[in-house]
């Protein structure tokens, strides 16, 4: 079996994103069992500074195509380009990350490819599938959250090659130790037309968010026990005496107290902090499946019988409204 990894650069850092290395390493965990290849395919005005890193996260070979004029996404080119790739390659399986230029790109392509696409996938894996009679054998399993994050479907592509997904952010874990491996870099032999860039001029500006939650070891999480926009102020009150970031649930979010940058769970972000503070929450799956692999959970809720403390290391039984006010005066007293 063969994967195909779509490798973006962050514009600001000029480093890989993140997405990138989490979807190399997933490829490569699915491929082992089959004696796979991964492969990494990047396009750009020139290749991320930090390159040599993907291979360490399980990447085979990167085959990369540079030109000046590709510095910010071409949709077109950028299409035309990656699907000559994937002609010439003929890989089983080929995965985005659920980015700005992974959720143009991957669409265009899966078309043109006359393929499927599953998109904003949280889970992968590869099992048998048995399909008619046409079609007998290894499959991607592609799981993503629908009907509003109420349930988890599973979706597969039994009859048209390559399988493809894209997948969020955060949601595919990394090793604790990088791969002791090298890999091999290749220009792609591709026809290339400046027909296809629709515009030299064309620049992006990056949105700055004040959101960070993979700089920080500690979330403090709020949900509706929270009770008000106000009551928030005390988890960012909290979170600035532990060098902490501020989530929410959805429900959070949805009530107005806190702004959708910070929500966490199925249609969120997914995190995985080395201490996670779930405030009023009450831990139904959508939420879990954003912050159930934290390293350490505490949660403070009213309701002993609340499903987050289902998953917690550390319960709190107790109003939030109390407790973090406490917290907050016994990290002052330590000062």
């Amino acid at each position: 079996m063969k994967t195909i990894v779509y490798i973006e650069k962050n514009p600001v850092t000029g480093k890989c994103r993140f997405v990138s290395l989490e979807l190399a390493y997933k490829a490569y965990t699915m491929m082992q069992e089959f004696n796979g290849e991964v492969l990494g395919v990047f396009v750009g005005d020139h290749l991320p500074e930090d390159a040599d890193k993907l291979f360490h996260y399980g990447l085979d070979k990167l085959i990369y195509f540079t030109n000046e004029n590709l510095k910010n996404l071409q949709s077109l080119a950028y299409k035309n380009i990656i699907e000559q790739i994937i002609r010439q390659e003929e890989p089983d399986i080929v995965l985005f990350g659920a980015t700005h230029n992974g959720r143009d790109i991957a669409p265009l392509i899966a078309s043109s490819l006359k393929t499927g696409l599953t998109a904003d996938c949280t889970q992968l894996f590869i099992d048998d599938l048995e399909y008619k009679d046409e079609y007998k054998g290894k499959c991607l399993y592609q799981v993503r959250p629908a009907f509003g994050g109420n349930i988890l479907a599973t979706i597969i592509t039994p009859d048209n090659r390559p399988m493809m997904a894209t997948v969020r952010e955060g949601v595919m874990s990394l090793p604790d130790t990088k791969l002791d491996k090298k890999g091999v870099m290749q220009e792609a032999n591709i026809d290339f037309s400046m027909e296809w860039v629709r515009s030299e001029f064309l620049s992006v500006v990056p949105k700055k968010s004040t959101v960070n939650f993979g700089s920080k070891n500690i979330i403090v999480a709020g949900g509706a026990g929270v009770g008000s926009k106000e009551n928030f102020d005390m988890l960012h009150k909290l979170a600035a005496l532990l060098d902490a970031e501020v989530g929410a649930s959805r429900a959070a979010v949805d009530f107005g107290y806190a702004e959708k940058a910070r929500q966490i769970g199925q249609t969120g972000s997914v995190v995985r902090p080395k201490i996670y503070i779930a405030a009023g929450i009450s831990g139904q799956i959508q939420h879990r499946a954003g912050m159930e692999e934290s390293m350490k959970i505490i949660a403070i809720n009213t309701d002993p019988n609340a499903p987050i403390f289902n998953i917690s290391h550390k319960g709190i039984v107790g109003d939030v409204k109390d407790v973090i006010p406490k917290m907050i005066q016994m990290l002052r007293e330590e000062e």
